[in-house]
């Protein structure tokens, strides 16, 4: 299956290649000019969910991109799935291409990511986007209205992956089924959430250790928590842009980061959940370009 394409905003493919990072050989694309651009992707996606977003940035920055480890087309170890390793992947690789400071954007996961690069390697991220996540080691804050027992919000997905065993026993070979239905159920418009995107999602979890990847990512969330709590002591000062969908975390996000970091900027993108990068990349893009602009 060939993956979806991600182009420049002259339509010119991504230049992709290969690093070896912290012993782990991870799939990276790279396009644009300018202040370099890190954005980090979330679970179980890959960096083909920036492909709609990443036009629109080129013109104005260097952009990079890569498969977090265990993901897409980068190597699956047994191992390093805890946020503090994976913030080492990210700052490792912008030594790697010659960044010493860069700007950082995740999603999800990738935002868990992205804030712990921030917090272990302070002298080197000049701006965080934290996007549609919840901080382990943070009090949640959640918004006042009920959702049902089978939206994400809830958590239920967190008690499931830790289960040992039964997401191995019940997800295989129900993998398009599964995630279909976990995917779209957090979008406000399920059709921006393209087959192609299902097709990605499926292949990768559906390769020898993908799900693995996935599920040790959510096991690791005690261990985050723990690691996080050491940075929390000392809030980010770098500039923080928190963005929320307005119909998934919304300004739940803004109120959570405020205990990570001094300069928060809220932002929640209407008639959106929580994949603003599908959803509504060019109204995303026009934030983030506005946000890097401060800099």
């Amino acid at each position: 299956m060939s993956r979806p394409p991600i182009v420049d905003h002259l339509g010119s493919p991504f230049r992709h290649f290969r690093e070896r990072i912290n012993g782990v050989d991870l799939h990276v694309a790279m396009a644009g000019s300018g202040a370099p651009v890190y954005l980090v992707h979330g679970c179980p996606k890959t960096m083909a969910s920036w492909r709609h977003l990443a036009p629109y940035l080129t013109a104005h920055h260097t952009v990079v991109l890569h498969d977090t480890r265990g993901f897409g087309d980068s190597e699956r170890p047994l191992a390093g799935y805890d946020t503090h390793t994976l913030a080492d992947d990210v700052a490792a690789l912008a030594t790697r291409l010659d960044h010493p400071q860069f700007s950082l954007v995740g999603e999800d996961w990738g935002a868990a990511v992205a804030y712990t690069v921030a917090a272990s390697h302070r002298d080197r991220v000049l701006q965080l986007v934290f996007q549609e996540m919840r901080l382990p080691g943070l009090s949640p804050d959640p918004d006042t209205d009920e959702v049902s027992p089978d939206d994400t919000r809830t958590g239920w997905h967190f008690s499931f992956f830790a289960v040992p065993g039964y997401p191995e026993l019940l997800i295989p070979g129900r993998e398009r089924a599964f995630w279909t239905q976990f995917v779209r159920r957090q979008a406000h418009d399920v059709s921006a959430v393209l087959e192609e995107d299902l097709d990605e999602i499926v292949a990768g979890v559906s390769r020898p250790g993908g799900l693995h990847a996935v599920l040790s990512l959510y096991r690791a969330h005690q261990i985050d928590a723990e690691q996080n709590r050491k940075h929390l002591t000392q809030r980010l000062h770098v500039p923080v842009l928190a963005v929320g969908g307005a119909s998934y975390l919304g300004d739940e996000v803004r109120r959570h980061m405020e205990q990570a970091a001094h300069q928060v900027q809220g932002l929640v993108l209407p008639a959106t959940g929580h994949h603003p990068a599908l959803e509504v990349p060019r109204l995303l893009a026009e934030h983030l370009l506005a946000f890097f602009d401060q800099a």
